[in-house]
């Protein structure tokens, strides 16, 4: 059974970076799809970036194209979510996701494995 584990969470000024980590233990991580997504309070769950078991396609949502970088290491059984020019509607808890699939995938229903979460709050 796949267990995700998210960090890396924190309060940060308008502009600013910060990085997300997402563990995984169980199953075979080389050939699980990840993703992240992020939910604020009163909205659904949105994709925010997703990546191929072999790192070379990516996804991202309209909102953080060209700020948010995924990125996937299979020897570490992790992923990383690197977040730049943060905004105050990035502020959401996000999620790691994980799919046991090849096709990389960008709704939420797809994906079935879920970490616990991890909350980003930036500030204006």
């Amino acid at each position: 059974q796949v267990q995700l584990v998210e960090s890396g969470g924190d309060f940060v000024q308008a502009g600013g970076s910060l990085r997300l980590s997402c563990s995984v233990s169980g199953g075979t991580f080389s050939t699980i799809v990840m993703g992240w997504f992020r939910q604020a309070p009163g909205n659904e769950r949105q994709f925010v970036a997703a990546i191929s078991w072999t790192g070379g396609t990516t996804r991202y949502g309209d909102s953080v194209k060209g700020r948010f970088t995924i990125s996937r290491s299979n020897a570490k059984n992790s992923v990383w979510l690197q977040m730049n020019s943060l905004k105050p509607e990035d502020t959401a808890v996000y999620y790691c996701a994980a799919r046991q699939s090849v096709r990389v995938a960008t709704t939420a229903r797809e994906f079935n494995i879920w970490g616990q979460g991890t909350q980003v709050t930036v500030s204006s």
